[in-house]
């Protein structure tokens, strides 16, 4: 993405051109295993009894209506994408959990928040489109109250034989293949790897984390180093 257009503005062009296709795709691409990481990351959210969340780059809010299920009082999900927003808007309206969820447009790194305003802040497959990793993170820590937690479910590269290979493979050639015939979309599945590959995963991550503020950070490996849920506190 090196185009003479930001990183932000290709990021929100480029979502809302697969926006009608995004939630077939995340789940079947994945072959259904991006719901059982939800779920994980939810659980771990739900120990902290949060009573209002906000949820980074929400897309659809498939990640804000799992946390339904842990019964905070409010979430808020932001996102520069006004498609993946009416997508979301539509599920949510669906399943009857608008005096839960409110989705609204947003960008990660200026928030439109006062400082301190929430329990737990969440971000699930977003942290690698931030434009400026460290300066969306900051301010997701600057909204959390005292002792508030942030969670990172995201894309990491792994490392053991034959799962990098396979990954790599699958990632490079078969991944954005299906994606470019499935949403109609050459850019969006190419991107995806390039934008794992680049992207500070494991300890690299956590530095950043500690870089921002955040404390007692932790990192969980998913589905063998496939994926990643990193934990920290203000």
């Amino acid at each position: 993405m090196t185009t003479q257009n930001g990183k932000k503005q290709q990021v929100r062009t480029m979502f809302n051109n697969i926006a009608h296709r995004y939630d077939f795709l995340n789940h079947f691409l994945s072959a259904g295993i991006d719901y059982s990481w939800r779920k994980k990351a939810i659980r771990l959210i739900g120990k902290q009894n949060p009573t209002s969340i906000l949820d980074v780059a929400t897309g659809t809010a498939d990640l804000a209506i799992e946390a339904v299920t842990i019964n905070p009082q409010k979430i808020i999900g932001i996102d520069i994408a006004e498609d993946m927003l009416e997508v979301g808007k539509k599920k949510i309206l669906k399943k009857n959990l608008q005096h839960i969820i409110s989705l609204e447009k947003g960008d990660s790194e200026n928030l439109q928040f006062d400082t301190g305003l929430f329990d737990a802040a969440m971000v699930a497959f977003g942290v690698r489109n931030f434009e400026n990793l460290e300066k969306g993170l900051a301010e997701m820590f600057r909204v959390l109250k005292p002792n508030g937690m942030i969670l990172v479910l995201e894309f990491s590269k792994p490392g053991k034989f034959p799962v990098k290979q396979l990954y790599n493979f699958y990632f490079r050639n078969i991944l954005p293949f299906m994606g470019r015939l499935i949403s109609g979309d050459s850019a969006a599945y190419t991107y995806l790897p390039e934008s794992v590959s680049t992207f500070p995963d494991g300890e690299d991550f956590i530095r950043v984390l500690k870089k921002v503020g955040f404390r007692n950070t932790g990192h969980q490996p998913l589905t063998f180093g496939i994926a990643s849920i990193y934990t920290a506190y203000k």
